[in-house]
């Protein structure tokens, strides 16, 4: 009995180790592989779309246009490419009324948007009254001057001689074009302008198509 009971136990025993090194065997073998097994079907996928996105990328850019230049005028008119005029005085209603001309004088299409900055001299070079104001009202629009067009923005003011204002009679008229730091100088042939007073207010507006109405 005593024999028999000792052989059951040990019978026991031997089931009981097997069974739990098996448990063990298990988690120490199938845990290593979702992270062996993971990588290796996942990994490429990434970088072989990477790969096909930067091989792709140089020949989009190659063939997309350049934006700054891609238009049928080249850019923005310089000082350099331009020749400023004044046209005739057109009055009307105690206004002086003169059409201030911008020519491309080069030899290739550019562009003119906005408002020209302009400002009466004397003489001897002194600025006479203050710099024309923008007249509000007006969209600024997009010129293009393909070689030998020309663009236009109206000069207007009280005539001095109907308003009463302080007047000055200029030489030079001093006209800058759009987004340019450097003038152009035309000879001043209008008369007198106004200078001081309530009503000494000259005013630009916006460049449009054409030498003027």
């Amino acid at each position: 009995m005593a024999a028999g009971a000792l052989a059951v136990l040990g019978l026991l025993s031997a089931c009981g180790g097997t069974g739990g090194s098996g448990a063990d065997d298990g988690g120490s073998a199938s845990a290593p592989a979702p992270a062996s097994s993971a990588p290796a079907s996942s990994a490429p996928a990434p970088s072989s779309v990477t790969s096909a996105r930067v091989s792709k990328a140089p020949a989009d850019a190659s063939t997309a246009p350049s934006p700054a230049w891609s238009g049928a005028a080249g850019g923005r008119c310089h000082t350099s490419e331009l020749r400023a005029s004044v046209g005739r005085d057109d009055p009307g209603a105690g206004q002086d009324n003169f059409p201030l001309v911008l020519t491309n004088a080069s030899g290739r299409t550019c562009t003119v948007r906005g408002y020209p900055g302009a400002a009466f001299l004397d003489a001897s070079g002194r600025r006479l009254g203050p710099d024309p104001r923008r007249e509000p009202g007006s969209a600024p629009v997009t010129v293009t001057l393909a070689p030998g067009r020309s663009a236009w923005a109206g000069l207007t003011y009280s005539d001095p001689e109907v308003s009463g204002a302080e007047a000055a009679t200029p030489t030079t008229l001093l006209v800058t074009p759009p987004d340019e730091r450097d003038p152009l100088r035309v000879p001043w042939t209008g008369g007198k302008v106004p200078v001081s007073g309530n009503a000494s207010s000259v005013r630009l507006t916006v460049l449009a198509p054409g030498t003027g109405p």
